[in-house]
């Protein structure tokens, strides 16, 4: 019987200038991987929740940027047990890259959840789009965070979402004590898209603590 993996979130408070964790110690995904420490989620408690609410009952479930598995781990919990959760990152930092503890890490914390399907695609997120044919109803942009590359991939990807569906912007919100800035991609993205008149088609239904998620309406 698999064991839901414990999740490290991030704290914040007005005293500290960064996000930080109540573990300190055993950074390296080598230790998420061997079951040493809890895989290291780059969001909040709070996001996490609001991640597992929107995921509910989705069928067809796309996130750019996977990292330890912490947000896979959150939706794969709520989504329609006959859905599909495609999970697309390079996972190419790795100095070992036989070994990619990042990525065997990831692949440990989202197998101990046996609801749906978890499809795993290693290449980058411009990379996949071009031949995706899938009807999306949930996409999490959370790769790389260079303006740029959100741009990219809000423009390549927006297009697969159903009505009804949602995308969420991890990163894309001030919040008080928090770690984002103006300078910030996915901040600059969204202020870009739907903190003024917005697209017609999309609208902001939800925010918490740095991520927004906003819903196509037709």
């Amino acid at each position: 019987m698999a064991i839901v993996p414990k999740i490290s979130f991030y704290e914040v408070s007005p005293e500290r200038k960064e996000p930080y964790r109540a573990e300190n110690g055993l950074r390296h995904p080598l230790f998420a991987w061997l079951g040493w420490r809890p895989i290291f989620a780059q969001h909040t408690r709070a996001e996490h929740e609001a991640l597992r609410r929107a995921a509910e009952g989705r069928r067809a479930l796309v996130e750019i940027g996977v990292a330890e598995g912490a947000s896979a781990v959150a939706m794969r919990e709520t989504m329609s047990p006959d859905g599909t959760l495609f999970l697309i990152d390079p996972y190419h930092l790795s100095r070992f890259p036989l070994l990619n503890a990042l990525r065997r890490a990831a692949h440990r914390a989202v197998d101990a959840c046996a609801r749906g399907t978890a499809t795993w695609i290693q290449k980058f997120s411009h990379e996949v789009s071009p031949a995706w044919k899938v009807p999306i109803d949930l996409l999490l942009i959370d790769g790389d965070h260079q303006e740029q590359s959100v741009w990219r991939d809000w423009n390549e990807w927006k297009k697969f979402v159903v009505p009804g569906g949602v995308v969420l912007f991890n990163d894309a919100r001030l919040f008080e004590a928090g770690w984002t800035t103006l300078k910030y991609g996915p901040v600059r993205v969204v202020q870009a898209l739907f903190r003024k008149a917005g697209p017609a088609k999309w609208h902001i239904i939800d925010e918490v603590d740095s991520l927004v998620i906003v819903e196509r309406r037709a």
